[in-house]
């Protein structure tokens, strides 16, 4: 390990100190945590917006995801700021930012690194490991459907495990740990589509979309004259997990709690009374999806100013939460039907 890797290594939060000092805070400091941390991502959301134009629901669904210690997939085409917003959420977060282009030849080994013979000046041989570029805090996997299945199980597996296994060596991976892993919904030739059981590691499946005339507008005056907007930095790696351990203690009403068991399980024809999920559903969501639904929704309440998640919160959250969790099944697709027809009959008794 070099000095410069060393320096870096002995910075880097632990999530196990951070939950430490989290607890031993009393109850009062805790909401007081809570309100300046409502605070702080305020700014950061004002300080994205300044260079992301016309997307302030990408914005908010990828800082929950974030908040919520997980990974997301971004769905959208070409040129709508994705790599840009990876880059932005870096430097606004405090955050070690990487970007892998994903290509049908790219190997496990040039995402999670590899081991290499050195001989020192002694004459004596050893294996040194390089880190590949999993080894950073925020990583944007530009169209990972791109990549061969064994390339994508390497990098899901490290997103599960927060380590990767090179050479029988376990190597832990920097905290807090996230992928934004992109895709065109267009382009599927020479594509290998994620299967159902590694699309359920992301949190949210983000649809991103094209921004309205007046945003639009905005970022054709700002990002063709002499400068643009220059972006400022408004929490740490520390201060974002320290942000994930306060939404963990968050207290969420029971009726919440109902709310998301009803949404969830009634996407399963087994248990659904809805009768259009029995005809049309053929993978219905998992355990994943409740897990994912509790942690968004105290995300969204924080990011909203509010100390406490509604039933709301866990509407708004449906679809980015599910989408990708369920799956048709033939006669859907002869009909027409989409998910998110579905989501929304599953929405309909909560309303």
């Amino acid at each position: 390990m070099t000095d410069g890797e060393s320096t870096a290594a002995s910075i880097e939060p632990s999530s196990e100190t951070v939950a430490t000092q989290v607890d031993a805070l009393p109850p009062e400091r805790i909401i007081g945590e809570a309100e300046a941390l409502a605070d702080r991502m305020l700014a950061a959301r004002a300080a994205i917006g300044e260079v992301i134009f016309g997307q302030s629901e990408v914005i908010d669904e990828t800082l929950i995801t974030l908040l919520s210690g997980g990974h997301a997939l971004l769905i959208g085409l070409p040129g709508l700021a994705k790599t840009r917003l990876v880059e932005t959420l870096g430097t606004v977060l405090g955050l070690d930012d990487k970007r892998v282009q994903f290509t049908p030849d790219l190997m496990p080994a040039d995402i999670l690194g590899s081991e290499v013979l050195e001989e020192s000046e002694t004459g004596r041989r050893s294996f040194r490991f390089i880190k590949g570029p999993v080894f950073c805090q925020l990583l944007m996997a530009d169209e990972i459907n791109r990549a061969s299945p064994r390339t994508q199980s390497a990098l899901l597996q490290a997103m599960q495990e927060r380590q990767v296994s090179v050479a029988g060596q376990r190597h832990p991976l920097p905290e807090p740990f996230h992928v934004l892993a992109t895709q065109n919904p267009l382009e599927h030739e020479g594509t290998y589509p994620l299967p159902e059981a590694q699309l359920d590691r992301f949190i949210m499946q983000i649809d991103v979309g094209y921004p309205d005339l007046d945003a639009e507008h905005r970022m054709l005056i700002a990002t063709t004259g002499a400068e643009e907007a220059r972006l400022r930095s408004v929490m740490s790696a520390e201060d974002l997990l320290k942000a994930q351990m306060i939404i963990r203690r968050i207290p969420v009403g029971e009726s919440v709690v109902q709310a998301i068991l009803e949404l969830v399980r009634s996407g399963r024809p087994e248990s659904s009374e809805i009768a259009e999920v029995a005809e049309h559903v053929a993978w219905p969501p998992g355990p994943r999806a409740s897990q994912a639904l509790m942690l968004a929704s105290r995300a969204r309440a924080l990011l909203d100013g509010r100390l406490s998640p509604s039933v709301d919160d866990v509407l708004a959250l449906a679809h980015p939460v599910l989408r990708h969790r369920m799956a048709l099944n033939f006669t859907a697709r002869a009909d027409g039907v989409t998910v998110d027809q579905v989501i929304d009959r599953l929405c309909a008794p909560l309303r």
